[in-house]
């Protein structure tokens, strides 16, 4: 490299920054002047020589920009042309003549004066690399030309013309469409070789993006031409339909589905397989039976509530007073509600819940339902699933089928009208398989919060989000409901209710209920707790209260009836009444027995429609050692008499029994109501007190009862249904509980005044069990352990209470 042989130039000369232009020496501007400080710059310049420093500001936002945010290399130019516009503004045509750098600023004010020194360029010294460069650059802006249509002919003249790389440089710099930023890097690269080398990497860069651009322009000009040719063709068609009188046009009916389709913003696999499903309509001759079947389909992806949600109401005060008004009690389930809802307060996008209500009949599972969508403020839809046997009835069929539809879950979210309901499992343990399929496996997508963001019913076949749907499922026995089913569900369990409770749930909604239903206020039928309480004792014996409710509708029909007929204005029913209404009581209140008996023991039983006491009667006769097992007893419960017998014969040493008992007497085990089916392990220490009271001739107490699986070491085992069984208890009449040690947890479940009234003793071996239950002589058994102490009433050891 070799610099040029001359002389730098140095001017004081007035400055005018210039915001988004970049003049290149040996080039012409016009351009606009309108800041004071610009006009006085020219105008200074006009008073002198005509020359002036022309350099680009940085920010071209600032108005009054400083030295700091002016470039330092410019264009010293002289103005050929002015032309004064309205106002204080003048447009200028000037000419670039060499690059120069500011020396020193002179004044700032009233404009800018600046020493500015000549910029003297580098050259290559090699003459061939300088002609390659000229060469690459003429190729590049040649091929830019080609593809920029708004270009001037006399550009490329010039261009071609043109053989000093600086000047050529500066050219083709001048004239592409670069940001002023590029542009003042290109006038600010004083070696003439680095100088081209930019350019052509701005200009190959510059190409690429015209390249792309026209490749743009390309398809859209396609899609365009497409769109024109389709939007023609269809025009034909319809004037043909037109012509020929046909109403029936299958084209305009694809074209609004189609509109519909856009409108629903799916998107993805959603939109597109939704417009192939258009276009196939479109296709279809009128009266076509495939064009029905894909009616038929779009009218129901349609109408999917895609997008529509309502807005929870996370109001806890508001959620809680709506939850007492409709239930009485229920204390665990309205925490849980209260619950979610704080939880959403504090993670509005938490997603994926599944409650199962298990409990048994009448206790206000599938009502409850109803009050938690009121609580949070969604809609509520009930799908019934007893009787469902079918994997269609819940994923849908194949929309190739004759009369194929969607199924039951998609069904209610389309009723619904939103993708956030509350929808009502009922009765899930009801379900069953057959051959064609097994429905609780379908369930398990639908109810497993990590996979029902994306569940694809097989007649819509789109992935449709169920994540935001609150999932109530109630069963009567949760154990029916298959294991990895009910793993996927917060269960709660509702007991049954105490005649207290359903004393309450009668006033005040059973009563107020029915007799706005049957027309009538509480001024003309009146009925008072007593009253109901005997009504509760004599005439239900149920779990919940949906007995109840018809008796009360029956008793107030008969009212009515009594007003109607103009017989009395105002009916009062008294406790008095209720034969004449209802008949006789059908059932006597269940006391104890009158006295202790030997060989008969209260066992506590579980069944679906809540606890009841089981009474087990025991009678050793002369024999042959024959065991006779009566009353409906299953395999489970004649293991536990057999296993209650080997192990008093293992004791009966100690117990001072008989050592041939076992060859000499007869032994028949019974439970009363022979027509009822019993089964389960958990009356093995009922049966083997029963022996032992029988063989030993010793009474057992009437106010104790007790539940517990036996084992042939006489340990006593868990059980379950603890709160059912207990509440059992206490309505008989019951005031002392024996249950297994390891079930003194279950004690925190139980109904306060249960645990109120009831006294529990926890045993862990049947000699707790015995000493507990019989009226023992004062000598003890040879052999027998000492108590355990039991627990007074409404104590429960360390539970809490």
């Amino acid at each position: 490299m070799e610099l040029q042989k001359k002389i730098a130039r140095i001017k004081t000369l007035p400055l005018l920054p210039m915001r988004g232009l970049v003049l290149f020496p040996s080039q012409s501007m016009h351009f606009d002047v309108g800041r004071r400080k610009s006009v006085l710059a020219v105008s200074a310049a006009m008073e002198r020589d005509q020359l002036i420093f022309l350099t680009a500001q940085k920010d071209m936002t600032d108005d009054e920009p400083d030295s700091s945010g002016i470039a330092d290399i410019g264009v010293v130019a002289r103005i050929r042309q002015i032309l004064r516009l309205p106002g204080d503004g003048m447009r200028i045509m000037a000419e670039g003549l060499y690059r120069a750098r500011i020396r020193e600023y002179i004044q700032t004010e009233p404009y800018y004066e600046t020493t500015v020194r000549e910029c003297l360029e580098s050259r290559p010294a090699d003459p061939l690399r300088r002609e390659a460069l000229v060469r690459q650059s003429r190729e590049a802006f040649g091929h830019y030309m080609q593809m920029n249509a708004g270009a001037s002919p006399e550009v490329s003249l010039h261009v071609a013309a043109e053989s000093d790389l600086s000047r050529l440089t500066d050219y083709i710099a001048a004239n592409l469409a670069l940001p002023p930023e590029d542009k003042q890097r290109i006038l600010s690269t004083l070696p003439v070789e680095k100088r081209s080398e930019t350019l052509l990497a701005l200009l190959e860069k510059e190409n690429e993006l015209l390249a792309i651009e026209k490749e743009i322009e390309k398809r859209v000009q396609e899609q365009v031409e497409k769109n024109q040719k389709e939007y023609y063709l269809r025009e034909q068609v319809k004037a043909i339909y037109t012509e020929l009188g046909d109403a029936d046009n299958p084209q305009e009916e694809a074209d609004a589905y189609r509109e519909k389709v856009k409108a629903l913003s799916l998107g993805g696999e959603g939109e597109e397989s939704l417009l192939r499903e258009c276009d196939r309509l479109y296709k279809m001759p009128p009266g076509s039976h495939e064009a029905a079947v894909i009616r038929s389909y779009l009218d129901v992806c349609l109408a999917l509530p895609w997008h529509q949600r309502t807005a929870d109401k996370l109001d806890l005060a508001r959620a809680q007073k709506v939850l007492d008004r409709d239930h009485y009690g229920l204390e665990k389930i309205k925490e849980r509600i209260l619950e979610i809802l704080a939880v959403r307060v504090l993670a509005p996008d938490i997603r994926g819940q599944v409650i199962c209500l298990a409990g048994p009949p009448g206790v206000g599972k599938t009502s409850v339902a109803k009050s938690i969508a009121s609580a949070m403020g969604r809609r509520y839809v009930r799908v019934s699933l007893g009787g469902v046997r079918d994997e269609a009835d819940i994923r849908g069929h194949r929309k190739t089928y004759i009369g194929a539809m969607p199924g039951r879950i998609l069904n209610a979210v389309r009723q619904a009208g939103v993708k956030n309901p509350v929808i009502l499992l009922d009765e899930i343990d009801k379900m069953s398989s057959d051959f064609r399929g097994d429905p609780a496996s379908a369930m398990l997508e639908v109810l497993d919060t990590e996979q029902n963001s994306a569940f694809r019913d097989h007649y819509v076949e789109l992935p449709f989000d169920l994540s935001e749907v609150l999932f109530i499922t109630t069963a009567n026995n949760a154990d029916a409901i298959p294991a990895p089913l009910y793993d996927r569900m917060d269960v709660i369990t509702l007991s049954s209710y105490t005649a207290e409770d359903k004393r309450h749930i009668a006033m005040d909604h059973l009563l107020p209920r029915q007799l706005k239903r049957h027309g009538l206020n509480r001024r003309q039928f009146s009925m008072n707790d007593e009253t109901m309480r005997d009504l509760i004792a004599g005439y239900t014996k149920e779990a919940g209260v949906r007995g109840l409710e018809r008796l009360i509708a029956r008793v107030i029909r008969k009212a009515a009836k009594k007003i109607a007929a103009g017989e009395a204005k105002r009916v009062l029913v008294n406790a008095g009444d209720l034969e004449a209404y209802l008949g006789p009581r059908r059932y006597k209140e269940e006391g104890l027995l009158p006295h202790d008996e030997v060989g008969v023991v209260n066992g506590l039983a579980w069944t679906s429609v809540g606890g009841e006491t089981m009474p087990v009667e025991v009678a050793v006769l002369d024999g042959t050692g024959k065991i006779e097992l009566t009353g409906s007893l299953g395999d489970v419960m004649k293991e536990s008499a057999r296993t209650a017998i080997s192990y008093v014969r293992s004791r009966a040493a100690e117990w001072r029994i008989d050592g041939e008992f076992y060859k000499k007497k007869d032994i028949h085990i019974h439970v009363p109501e022979g027509a009822v089916p019993k089964d389960g392990p958990s009356a093995g220490v009922t049966i083997a007190t029963a022996i032992f009271s029988a063989l030993t001739d010793t009474p057992v107490r009437r106010d104790v009862a007790m539940t517990g699986e036996i084992t042939l070491r006489g340990r006593v085992l868990p059980i379950g249904g603890l709160k059912e069984k207990t509440m059992a208890a206490y309505c008989h009449g019951v005031r002392t509980v024996i249950i297994p040690a390891d079930n003194e947890a279950d004690l925190a479940e139980i109904d306060p005044l249960v645990r109120r009234e009831l006294t529990f003793v926890p045993a862990r071996h049947l000699d707790t069990v015995l000493e507990t239950a019989l009226l023992l002589p004062p000598e003890k058994p040879a052999g027998s352990k000492a108590p355990m102490e039991p627990l007074p009433a409404g104590e429960t050891t360390a539970v809490p209470q």
